[in-house]
């Protein structure tokens, strides 16, 4: 039988199933009321929620929602994956997700692509008989202060197990470095003294030292941009680089890069990576629930499949940093690099996690587990 939407607020009540198909894919612009009224009633229930193809209220497209939608406990969706239920806040409403192949054919050109182990393993560099720590790629590193001396040490950590052949540190930090990690090469006078390298690393934890960035994205190789060098950076001088640069940025420092409030960030989170990627004309790893990595030139955006709520802790993108850094040095491209340090970081932090609080340093030790993880499937 038919029944309205006020006889539907009290059969959800006694329901132990409720499949969500208020709207399909082309909604667009939030629930009306009396959807909005069950999608409320729905997440109230004790029932399970069911939702076909996508929870009505989510953009199909970005994952946005505006107002009321549907927290689905399982969707079931047909034919291919939907933006929306990858991107955050999206993914939250989907909850499990399950594919159901249709026979579709599917577009050649994807908005979104979500790398897998067999892709992750293609691009993951191996050395071979004739490699030598220089041709495997050296990391320069310009980070830390006398405030930060920790984010100098964690960058470097993510950064001698990400496959290049050996790590160069530039700053104030090297007394600390070294006691940690002393096969690191350490130089006190500064970026363009520090030897040949194949990419830099400049900004976790870099205080007010504007001019050591500027240093380093007048480099002709590589660069990633992170924390601190993220505010410091001439606008300018990133977008007039040459060689790729590979800024990430969380949703707070995206909102200021793009002067709008982190919130909106938050609620849109594709089209503010693309916004990013364009408007700086570099690649952009924007960090959070959903991390996404977008380029300049366009094309389809990598969103992250691994990780876990536990690596929201104090410098975990310090030790992303140097991991995505040391990608650079072994030669991938700023997306490649950005999408695999991303994948591997996100699953280092489940195998340490597995449901306990972590800190920075156990992603770095459970890094070369999810390398292994990776190679071996």
């Amino acid at each position: 039988a038919v029944i309205g939407p006020e006889q539907g607020l009290g059969a959800m009540e006694r329901a132990d199933l409720v499949v969500d198909g208020i709207v399909g894919i082309g909604g667009k612009g939030g629930l009306r009321p009396d959807a909005a009224r069950l999608a409320s009633a729905a997440e109230r229930a004790r029932a399970a929620v069911v939702a076909v193809d996508l929870p009505s209220g989510v953009d199909a497209d970005t994952g946005e929602v505006s107002g009321a939608a549907v927290r689905a406990d399982l969707t079931v969706t047909f034919g291919a994956y939907k933006p929306g239920l990858l991107i955050d806040p999206g993914r939250e409403y989907a909850g499990t997700v399950r594919l159901v192949e249709i026979g579709l054919e599917l577009p050649p050109d994807p908005v979104l692509q979500a790398l897998q182990h067999e892709d992750v393993a293609r691009l993951l560099p191996r050395p071979d008989a004739e490699s030598d720590k220089y041709r495997r790629g050296v990391l320069g590193i310009a980070a830390g202060s006398a405030r930060y001396p920790g984010a100098a040490v964690l960058a470097v950590s993510g950064a001698l197990r990400g496959g290049a052949g050996a790590v160069r540190y530039v700053g104030p930090a090297g007394d600390a470095v070294v006691a940690r990690f002393p096969e690191t090469l350490v130089s006190d006078q500064g970026p363009d003294h520090a030897g040949r390298v194949q990419a830099w690393v400049v900004g976790p934890g870099a205080g007010d030292d504007a001019a050591t960035v500027a240093e380093v994205l007048g480099a002709d190789v590589p660069v990633l941009l992170d924390a601190d060098g993220l505010r410091l950076a001439d606008r300018d001088l990133v977008r007039g680089r040459t060689a790729p640069t590979l800024m990430t940025p969380h949703a707070g420092e995206a909102a200021a890069l793009l002067g709008v409030r982190r919130e909106e960030v938050e609620a849109a989170r594709l089209t503010s990576v693309r916004e990013l990627a364009a408007r700086y004309r570099a690649t952009v790893l924007l960090k959070g629930s959903t991390t996404l990595v977008a380029d300049p030139g366009g094309g389809p955006v990598r969103v992250n499949s691994t990780g876990t709520g536990w690596l929201a802790t104090a410098g975990s993108g310090d030790v992303l940093s140097g991991l995505a850094g040391s990608l650079l040095a072994s030669h991938l491209s700023a997306l490649d690099a950005g999408s695999v340090a991303a994948y591997l970081h996100g699953l280092a932090g489940r195998l340490a996690s597995r449901g306990t609080p972590i800190a920075a340093l156990d992603i770095t030790e459970h890094l070369p587990d999810a390398w292994r993880d990776v190679v071996r499937d």
